[in-house]
This record gives C-alpha cells, structure tokens and sequence, in this order.
C-alpha cells in the first residue's frame, strides 16, 4: 500500500441544524454536492418563510433548485433566482412567497463565489481575523426588494467560511440581555475566540459550537427560530488509517505492521486479531482498557503508538450507524470514537485484511454483523457521499 501525501489543499465541509422549539421539522434546508466534471463544491442554505413544515418546504425547494442551477457551467444569476422566486407556492397567511438563500461555489484552485440574498452576509476567518470582501450588487426588477449581492475572491490556506440562518444572529432577540440579539458581530466574535483557542477545530466542531452557543443565548435555551450554521475549511488535508481483519497470507502481516508504524496521520486498528498481529510485529504490549467495558460495546485496548484499538465488525458497523445518522457524538464509546475520527480527517486508509474470521460465519450471529469487506465499502461510500472525505482501500 502507497500512501501518497496530497499538497492540494482540502476543502472541509459541516453544516449543524436546530429546529424552532415545538417544532418537528427544521425551516432551514442546506444542501450540497461535488462535481465529478470539474470537482467543484457547491452549497446551498435556503432559510423558508417562518417555521415548521410549510417553511421547510419553501426552503427545501430553493435549495434543489438553486443546486440546480448553480451547478451549470454558466448560468444567469438574477434569471435563476427569478425562476426560483417565481415557483415557491404563496403562503396563505402573509401572502408572499420567500425564501432566503446562500449559495456558495468553491473551485479545486479555491477559487470562491459566493451568492446571497437575505441570509446574514457569510464570515470570512483569515489567520484566526474577520475579513471583509467586496461585492457586486444584484436587484431584481420583477421581485421588489430582492437584492443580491455577489462576491469573488480565492481562498488561502487555513482560511474559514462561515454561514447561516438569521436564526443564529437574531437569538434572543428581544430579551432584557439581547434586545437586538446576538447579532452578526456577536456571532463573529465567538468564532475568532474558538479559533484562538483551537486553532484547528474541524467544521463540524465549530457548527455545533456556534449551534449551541445562540441556544445559550436564548432565555431558557428556548430557542425562537430555526438555526442553521455551516462552516467550510481550507487546510492542508489530515490523513488517517484504518487497519481491520488479518492478512489473507500471513506473510502479509509484517508488511501491514511497517505500514501502520510509518503512516504519518491517525492509526486505528479494529478487531482483536488485527491488534494482536500489530503487536507482535513491532513488539508492542497490547492493553485492555478495562474502563471502557460496558454492556453495549466490546472495550477498547492501548497500543504504543496506535490511536484506537478497538474490535472488529460490530465497532466497524455501529459507528457506520453514526457517520450515516451524522450524529452529534457526545458517546465516549468506541464507535462513536473512531465515527469522530473518520470526521476529522479528510484522506481515510482502509487497510483491510481478507482471511476469513470464522467466528462471523455463526448464523446464529445478528445480521447487522455484516463481512469486514461490506462494512468497509459502506464507510467509504458514507463518507465519501456525506462528508466529501477521499478514501482509498487496499485489500491484503
């Protein structure tokens, strides 16, 4: 296995939602997808008119289509909005039809164009700073009152895009603290604080941040509003390797044990077989950690030099579970643990040993315990659709 190190720089990609206390359905959308013809990234927020349901329709609709067209290779931008403000349904309460959106398109040489109208204007964290971008200005003389404004400008290294909701900057708004809420600049000065204080906190750690932080704001963190915060982070890719199952030839077993010694990134081993050949190979103690057992989860061991050791197909299977549900992981098991990891790395290793373990050949065994082999194709396949990750598996 070659492990070959990627200069280009890494776009990471997280966004967190909060529903309107009471309410079911969140009235934000946010998609986003890559392009296979150019490897352009391309994300939607959409926040509907008011909450619940009829919201989340309005902003769900502006989301697919503003996909839509913003995926084009060219495209009118005041055409398309037009066409998306001309087929949202009226709400039968106010009367109108509107949603806001954001639309943010960011090229492989990091070039970046970002499209607003009516979301809170996006911030932009350089070297830990806010900085301010120019824009163009868009109105549309069908829709009174739709302006857009439109900014170009190429990213950098390290450098942080930060949008959401106006659920985020209006929280509390009202309240004896926050009369005018917590505002864009509040919400601004939270994120440079987090950066100084984690430097390299990944996106979806510093959403979750920002989330929780404007539900702190609200009396009672009741929150008023939907909220939505979505963060993109440029940085030089983080690498990590999975290593699960033994060799099919045995002869195999010092050749994996010098690539996990010498792999510069994060290393997990999933499965007591897999541990016990890392072991032995490069003459390392193997400990159980007996404060991990529990009625859940098979434990965790330590190994010098080894992040994660933990077991096999159910640990591998449960936190498939996780990435799939993109939970918020506050579990301290150990699938949660390496779900996490898989979160905070951008180029995944799988090395994946095919000698059969016939103690998963049982029947009797449940049938979420899926072979090493499908379990790790239905990671990659997660994380690579949901997450955006680059995943490379060797079979041995």
């Amino acid at each position: 296995m070659t492990v070959n190190p990627d200069n280009s720089l890494f776009l990471d990609l997280a966004f967190s939602q909060c529903s309107k206390h009471g309410e079911n359905v969140c009235g934000d959308a946010f998609r986003f997808e890559k392009s296979d013809n150019d490897g352009r990234v391309v994300a939607v927020l959409s926040d509907g008119l008011g909450s619940g349901v009829k919201a989340n329709i309005l902003a769900s609709m502006t989301a697919s289509m503003a996909m839509k067209f913003a995926v084009l290779p060219s495209y009118s931008i005041l055409h398309a909005a037009e066409i998306m403000m001309s087929a949202l349904p009226i709400c039968q309460e106010r009367k109108i039809s509107y949603a806001t959106f954001t639309i943010l398109n960011a090229w492989p040489d990091c070039s970046i164009r970002i499209v607003e109208m009516g979301n809170p204007p996006f911030l932009l964290f350089r070297q830990n700073k806010r900085i301010e971008i120019p824009f163009e200005k868009i109105e549309s003389e069908q829709w009174n009152n739709r302006k857009m404004k439109v900014y170009h400008f190429t990213a950098q290294n390290e450098d942080r895009i930060i949008f959401f909701s106006d659920g985020i900057s209006q929280a509390a708004i009202g309240s004896p603290k926050w009369p005018l809420g917590w505002r864009e600049q509040g919400c601004a000065d939270f994120i440079a604080e987090m950066l100084v204080e984690s430097p390299e906190i990944s996106s979806h750690e510093l959403c979750n941040a920002v989330i929780q932080e404007a539900r702190r704001k609200e009396p009672q963190r009741i929150n008023q509003d939907d909220m939505t915060c979505a963060s993109v982070y440029f940085r030089h890719p983080r690498k990590m390797l999975v290593f699960t199952g033994p060799p099919y030839n045995r002869l195999h077993d010092v050749e994996c044990a010098h690539i996990i010694d010498t792999f510069d990134g994060e290393k997990a081993v999933c499965g007591g077989t897999s541990a016990e050949i890392i072991a032995r190979e490069l003459n390392r103690e193997l400990k159980m950690n007996l404060e991990s057992i529990s009625s859940e989860m098979p434990p965790m061991s330590s190994m010098q030099g080894i992040d994660l050791v933990t077991e096999g197909i159910f640990t591998l299977t449960k936190a498939a579970g996780y990435l799939e549900k993109n939970d918020n992981l506050t579990r301290s098991n150990p699938a949660a643990i390496l779900a996490e990891m898989m979160r905070r790395n951008d180029l995944i290793y799988f090395l994946v040993g095919t000698r059969i373990n016939e103690a998963h050949q049982d029947p009797n065994l449940p049938q979420e315990l899926e072979l090493r082999r499908n379990i790790v194709q239905r990671i990659a396949s997660i994380l690579k659709n949901n997450f955006l990750k680059k995943v490379n598996i060797k079979y041995v």
